[in-house]
């Protein structure tokens, strides 16, 4: 006969899980958002300004600003918002595609400051964002026109192949399937866009799933203290076809993304 749990490992077991569940921040909220935000302001400007030299020298000095940039500002989130990153699984090293889960502006830091040269497909506009549009630019990150339909999936793929051809190498592309942000729980189609690079390259797809949003929303307010994951699952390889891969990619990440805003309490 099992023997009752102890009044401690109960208290145990229930910070443990109260660790993964969002606290709301009350009168504080605005006053720590508003510094938060000219923080990033600030970290944006004076690292771009000391970096500049070392970013126009070498491409690789782009993917080491950004492994820095989100650092700090992971380490800004966990200090004056009180959110904290943990990573599961293992990210990646060598040229692959990272397809993944977008709850918010959290997600795509975590990523960032997990894997060594990364780069991502994101909207054009974003590449007039001042100092950071110009050094993702240089990280090989690929802006896309929507509005340009098919002839927009030709540009990626010239782009890739530009990428791949330098000694660096491509790196972990990360792409986003349902092509925007979503709430927490929301299920969107996803685009084929993904399936189409993975057929190009013949590169190995990562599939990652987050609980992100539900500490730090969509439209990046109010956040929520707590201990938001990413995780990253078994790589998925080149060698189902295009229907088989989309319906695998899609089960895995809206699984375990809904196994994290389980655990988050969501």
């Amino acid at each position: 006969m099992a023997a009752p749990d102890r009044p401690d490992q109960k208290r145990r077991i229930a910070d443990h899980r109260d660790r993964y569940h969002p606290r709301q921040h009350g009168i504080l909220a605005w006053p720590r958002a508003i510094l938060f935000y000219i923080w990033i302001a600030l970290v944006t400007l004076v690292m771009g300004i000391l970096w500049f030299p070392v970013v126009m020298l070498t491409q690789m000095g782009a993917h080491r600003l950004g492994v820095a940039w989100s650092g700090q500002l992971l380490l800004a989130a966990r200090v004056i918002l009180g959110i904290r990153v943990e990573v599961r699984g293992t990210p990646p090293k060598g040229e692959c595609i990272v397809a993944a889960k977008h709850q918010s502006f959290l997600d795509i830091l975590a990523i960032a400051n997990s894997v060594p040269q990364c780069a991502f497909i994101m909207k054009r506009v974003l590449l007039y964002v001042p100092i950071m549009g110009y050094f993702a630019r240089k990280a090989g990150c690929i802006p896309i026109d929507r509005s340009r339909g098919s002839d927009a999936m030709k540009q990626i793929g010239a782009e890739i192949r530009i990428a791949q051809a330098r000694p660096e190498g491509l790196g972990q592309l990360v792409i986003y399937p349902e092509g925007t942000r979503t709430q927490p729980g929301e299920k969107r189609k996803y685009k084929h866009g993904v399936a189409v690079v993975r057929g190009d390259t013949g590169l190995n797809v990562v599939p990652v799933a987050v609980n992100c949003g539900v500490f730090w929303p969509k439209k990046g307010f109010p956040f929520r203290s707590g201990v938001s994951i990413i995780e990253f699952l078994p790589e998925i390889g080149p060698e189902s076809d295009h229907a088989t891969f989309m319906s695998e990619l899609y089960t895995t990440i809206e699984t375990a993304s809904d196994a994290l805003l389980a655990e988050a309490g969501a």
